[in-house]
């Protein structure tokens, strides 16, 4: 120390004594640089599995990171003192290492614990004396303590990765392959509750002892190859997890089909020389993997590392830093740092306050600087080598991960998980977007087991891969399953039907092809082996796969089985016998077509189309002449004739021409709508039920009818029908039997079955019986499937798919093919009533044409009679003025009867004749004055009948408005 050696030189300045003052400066100098060159020592102990390569890793970097932070830290006052300790691979020799080091070094914190089951042992002796646990390989989510910190992704924040990854190849059902240990069970609640959100479920979740021998991995392998669910979910440490992959591959269990998954626990050491992974057993497999984004600080690390831990341990070649080695050098370097934070001057150890407590944790002594330590470490925050650093409730926050596919002899990147985005391709990409991606078209291609690229479809049939379908049989209804019994083999064969077709369409429409064989429910003799129940529950025990036929969805059976979509419709109904009309009670009848607006709303225009033709007539048409009674009569005659076209009278005006012609078109729709609704309405009057009621049947004590084993019997029994009321068939032939005996003759008022059934009735005896509404609510038929068969919901999209097409129909048409004499009624007494809604157009276009006419006329009409409402020299009212005008429409146009006498007469075609009138010897045509010059006479034309001929005088040649005036 050079200063301190200089001291020398201020003893030899003078002879004289030291002055006091200047011995106090001087002692103050000396200590002041002593104190600069102190530090202090804080003891923390490291536990790790010194033996294993992995641990070598994990110190050589904690070493590392406390050389680096303390040359970039020179001026800190606290070091680091490392204590190691070799947990030999054992839980027991961790603890009690760990408790030694609390209990004789006081160390003031403790890293390392590489398993679960370490840290678990251990936390609570962290909590008990105060000191805070560290660990960056213990990530159980499971693990929980005060003073316990986890520098590691907790396996927790993996599960929603795995669940994307389900969802987006629409995956079913994944089944998790886990060691039974803390790691293991750590992570069940977590998987479980992410696979129910994205729709996937757990049929078995397969646990694999820690110490587990070839001989129990391979029979739990085969234990899952005889399921159907091929898509497992691996989460183990590396070393078991390479045991059981290799098996898997020699059970042939890597071949195509099969998807494997493994979480971050093995995939994060697949880069890592310590790992005893072996890469070639795991072709295709899925990964995954902690995201560690990759910087210049990191790569110049890793080559420093590298050279180092090359130099400390010259026997270990080719060795690769995995994110363990990355997060204990960040574990390290914040430790330090929060130790400093904390000083110097609390780290100390003091005895319990317990009386009664001799234990070996009672003997304990509490660190007084371990609170304090702890609310350091807690807000400690800066970018280390695996990213970000910071801890919530004590565990890093790091939910970034790398999708990975391992193939040939390492892995490949496809994409990544975020929380925000979902699946992604590229983290790094410039493109912004808050949509949550859960398609597998976000991923880069994946080579699957078996080497192929076709993704998996996630499950399997059965080891053979054949459906064994088990269909029922049964007497009568055969076009809904038919059954023929072979009576020279004494075998069964299923040879058709509407649900064995149905079926048929809908496996072809699967988007993935299905193997199956139809295996009858009969016994060797060809009847049926047992109920619809004993059916079902040869499908609940596994010994088949699904079950086809007339098989209805029941609530007490949905226990057991699964039951697609219903494929036919769903209900219980009643039919009954028809009977005739009742004569009385359809006198009027023929009212019932149309509603009784549109009966008002048609003899009001019938009325104003009268009145329409008549006023456009009534000058020119004798037809519409005469007395007013004539006049009425006839407009009414020639309107209501127009309903059969039976009018004669002629219309001469083009404007009355057109009227009608609109008229008669809108009379033949409403007649042809008319017939046709009257036709429909007797037709369905002649399927009128005998009753509709079923309480009229209780009342009435009349038998009813049922299939033979069917659930209706329950039905009816509950609603109070007696056995002795109850009859049963068991074909369509034996149906209508009983219902034409009748209830008088052994027979039946009416029978109650599901709706397929009755149809196939109603095909052949529609004009016998008619369908009642369903009485009671059912679901209709369905294929049965296993308890949580993967089949289940893609063949009830499968049946949606086939009956929005063509097929359904077609089926239908082919199975329920009614005979050719029989209609198609719907229910009883169910028809339509035509009402003015469907004609008011014909009406608009109607009345508005007749309104048009009759304003044109109007128009016409006063207009050649302008003068006798505009004359000037007359004082008449205008009152008086009107009626002149009313009687001059009432006189019969002259003009146009000299125009068809003359027609016929001469056949002259030119200028109208006129034919002057009994009283009058001429007429006179004078365009009204429009001169100034009251004196000037206008030029007028003078029309004189002479013995047949016509003289003209003084013609205009202007034909523009004239003005008749009859001269005496």
């Amino acid at each position: 120390m050079p200063r301190v050696a200089n001291l020398s030189r201020y003893s030899n300045m003078t002879k004289c004594p030291p002055n006091p003052v200047f011995l106090l400066f001087l002692f103050f100098r000396i200590f002041l640089v002593m104190a600069q060159n102190t530090t202090i020592p804080i003891n923390v102990g490291v536990v790790l599995d010194l033996d294993t390569q992995f641990g070598k890793i994990e110190l050589s970097c904690i070493n590392m990171a406390l050389s680096d932070f303390y040359a970039s830290h020179s001026n800190y006052t606290t070091r680091l003192v490392l204590h190691t300790r070799d947990s030999a691979r054992d839980v027991v020799v961790a603890a009690d290492a760990a408790l030694d080091l609390i209990k004789n070094v006081e160390v003031q914190a403790i890293i390392g614990l590489e398993s679960s089951m370490q840290a678990n042992f251990v936390i609570d002796l962290g909590d008990q004396a105060q000191v805070p646990i560290i660990s960056f390989s213990a990530t159980s989510p499971s693990l929980r303590g005060s003073y316990f910190f986890r520098i590691a992704q907790n396996d927790s924040s993996q599960v929603r990765a795995i669940g994307a990854l389900i969802q987006a190849f629409g995956w079913r059902e994944a089944v998790p392959v886990s060691i039974d240990n803390e790691f293991g069970e750590g992570l069940t609640p977590y998987l479980t509750t992410a696979l129910q959100e994205v729709g996937a479920g757990i049929p078995y979740w397969s646990l694999i002892p820690s110490m587990a021998t070839d001989d129990q991995i391979i029979e739990e392998l085969h234990r899952l190859m005889s399921m159907q669910t091929r898509v497992f979910i691996v989460h183990m440490s590396p070393s078991l997890g390479s045991r059981f992959f290799a098996k898997a591959r020699d059970i042939g269990m890597m071949e195509e089909g099969n998807v494997w998954i493994t979480t971050n626990g093995m995939t994060n050491s697949f880069s890592s020389s310590s790992s005893s992974v072996d890469i070639d057993n795991m072709q295709g497999v899925l990964g995954i993997k902690t995201n560690v984004p990759n910087t210049k600080e990191l790569e110049n690390f890793r080559a420093r590392w590298q050279t180092k831990f090359q130099q400390d341990n010259p026997t270990i070649l080719n060795v690769k830093l995995d994110v363990f080695g990355l997060w204990a050098y960040d574990a390290a370097w914040a430790l330090a740092l929060a130790v400093e934070k904390v000083g110097g001057t609390n780290f100390s150890f003091q005895k319990m306050n317990s009386s009664h407590n001799y234990s070996v944790l009672g003997s304990l002594e509490v660190s007084q600087g371990g609170p304090e330590l702890v609310r350091e470490l807690s807000g400690t925050r800066f970018r280390g080598l695996s990213g970000d650093f910071s801890l919530i409730n004590g565990q890093l926050q790091s939910s970034t991960f790398q999708i990975v596919n391992v193939n040939d002899n390492g892995e490949r990147g496809i994409g990544y998980w975020t929380p925000q985005n979902g699946l992604v391709r590229n983290i790094n990409s410039n493109r912004k977007t808050n949509r949550y991606s859960t398609s597998n078209a976000s991923l880069g291609p994946i080579i699957w087991p078996g080497d192929t690229t076709l993704a998996p479809r996630g499950w399997q049939i059965r080891t053979n891969g054949t459906l064994k379908v088990l269909v029922p049989v049964k007497q009568g209804f055969e076009e809904l399953v038919s059954v023929v019994h072979d009576h020279s083999t004494n075998t069964a064969k299923v040879t058709g039907g509407y649900c064995i077709e149905v079926f048929d369409a809908v496996i072809k429409a699967l988007p993935f092809p299905v193997p199956y064989e139809f295996y009858p429910f009969a016994n060797p003799n060809g009847e049926s082996a047992g109920s619809y129940n004993d059916l079902i529950n040869q499908v609940f025990l596994g010994n088949y796969d699904a079950a086809v036929g007339d098989i209805s969805i029941r609530a007490n059976r949905s226990l057991y089985v699964d039951f697609t979509l219903p494929f036919t419709e769903s209900g219980i109904s009643m039919v009954v016998p028809v009977k005739g009309n009742d004569g009385g009670k359809n006198t009027w009848v023929f009212l019932k077509p149309l509603t009784w607006d549109l009966w008002v709303t048609i003899g009001c225009f019938f009325i104003f189309i009268g009145f329409v033709v008549w006023f456009l007539e009534h000058r020119i048409n004798e037809d519409f002449r005469g007395p007013p009674h004539h006049q009425i009569g006839t407009s009414f005659w020639f309107a209501f004739s127009t309903m059969v076209f039976a009018h004669r009278e002629p219309v001469v005006s083009n404007l009355g021409r057109f009227v009608v012609i609109i008229w008669c078109f809108v009379v033949l729709v409403l007649t042809q709508s008319y017939t046709a609704s009257l036709s429909s309405i007797l037709t369905i009057q002649q399927l009128q039920p005998i009753v509709t009621d079923v309480n009229l049947l209780l009342k009435n004590g009349d038998n009813v009818g049922y299939q033979k084993g069917s659930f209706i019997y329950g039905i009816l029994s509950k609603l109070g029908f007696k056995d002795d009321k109850l009859r049963t068939y068991n074909s369509v032939e034996e149906l209508d039997k009983l219902l034409q005996n009748g209830n008088e003759n052994g027979g039946i008022s009416a029978a109650f079955d599901e709706t397929p059934y009755m149809k196939l009735l109603l095909a052949t005896y529609c004009l016998k019986y008619t369908l009642v509404e369903p009485t009671f609510k059912a679901n209709g038929f369905a294929f049965v499937f296993q308890k949580s068969s993967l089949l289940t919901r893609d063949v009830s999209t499968a049946i949606t798919q086939v009956h929005e097409g063509d097929k359904m129909k077609a089926i239908e048409d082919k199975w329920f093919k009614k005979t050719a004499s029989c209609s198609n009624p719907n229910t009883a007494s169910s028809y339509n009533t035509l009402s003015l809604e469907s004609f008011w157009g014909l009406f608009i276009v109607a009345g508005v044409a007749s309104s048009l006419a009759l304003l044109i006329f109007a128009v016409m009409f006063l207009y050649e009679h302008s003068h006798i409402l505009t004359c000037v020299d007359s004082k008449a009212s205008f009152w008086t003025r009107i009626r002149q005008v009313l009687r001059a429409y009432d006189q019969q146009d002259k003009t146009w009867h000299a125009y068809k006498k003359t027609r016929k007469e001469d056949g002259v075609h030119g200028i109208a004749a006129v034919e002057s009138s009994p009283n009058t010897n001429c007429l006179c045509l004078r365009r009204p004055s429009r001169s100034s010059k009251p004196n000037q006479i206008e030029p007028e034309i003078v029309l004189e009948e002479q013995k047949g001929t016509i003289s003209t005088q003084h013609i205009d040649l202007n034909p523009n408005a004239i003005e008749l005036t009859a001269i005496t």
